[in-house]
């Protein structure tokens, strides 16, 4: 599936100016539904509401510049494995983010919109586990003359 950078943008314009609100609201969401995955994070969240929040504005950003997007997305890939995320984490993760952009963007939360974001989150997902596999597979494979 592909995506449209344009309601994308406009979506994204429109929560901007909330900030870390949105993600600290993203992790209320996620926690509240999938109280599982609350022992991934740190007790607390200020440093990560700020990673993820610069996340976002880097991708949303730099739709346009596809291999950038891909690496910037292979990195977390590989960065998350270390943090206990599975591929399996994925769906809560894109349910609670549609929600947070659906609450904040209001009219502007379209239904352009929210077929763009999913499709954005499916490249996500796939490139980032992508990542994830071949990150593990390297931690598990036997050092040389090991």
């Amino acid at each position: 599936m592909t995506f449209d950078p344009a309601p994308i943008a406009g979506s994204f314009a429109v929560v901007e100016p909330h900030g870390t609100k949105i993600t600290h609201y993203f992790y209320e969401h996620l926690f509240a539904n999938n109280p599982d995955v609350r022992g991934l994070f740190a007790r607390h969240m200020e440093e990560q509401e700020d990673r993820l929040w610069n996340a976002l504005g880097v991708l949303v950003a730099n739709l346009q510049d596809t291999e950038m997007v891909i690496r910037m997305l292979r990195s977390l890939g590989a960065r998350h494995v270390g943090y206990g995320a599975l591929p399996e984490h994925f769906p809560a993760v894109g349910a609670s983010l549609l929600a947070t952009l659906k609450h904040f963007a209001g009219e502007a939360w379209t239904p352009e919109a929210e077929q763009s974001w999913t499709a954005l989150y499916e490249v996500i997902t796939s490139t980032m586990g992508e990542a994830m596999a071949a990150a593990a597979a390297d931690r598990t494979e036997p050092t040389p003359g090991g």
